[in-house]
């Protein structure tokens, strides 16, 4: 194993439960811009939607990679 792309077993938990927490919070986000009238909040919204998206493929990238390691 890689000791660079290699993560401990609790740090993989760790990094699944970032993930779950970071798809409730797209939920949220996605289902609230919807139903928000006001523009600037509206924005707010679509840009955490858009962040979050980008930081749950990260999260992801480091689980495909902490489970392909050889």
């Amino acid at each position: 194993m890689s000791k660079q792309s290699a993560i401990a077993p609790h740090e993989s938990i760790e990094v699944h439960e970032l993930l779950t927490f970071k798809n409730i919070c797209l939920t949220k986000s996605t289902t609230a811009a919807k139903l928000v009238s006001d523009s600037e909040l509206k924005t707010i919204l679509q840009n955490d939607v858009s962040t979050t998206k980008r930081q749950i493929q990260e999260l992801k990238e480091i689980m495909e990679r902490s489970c392909n390691v050889k």
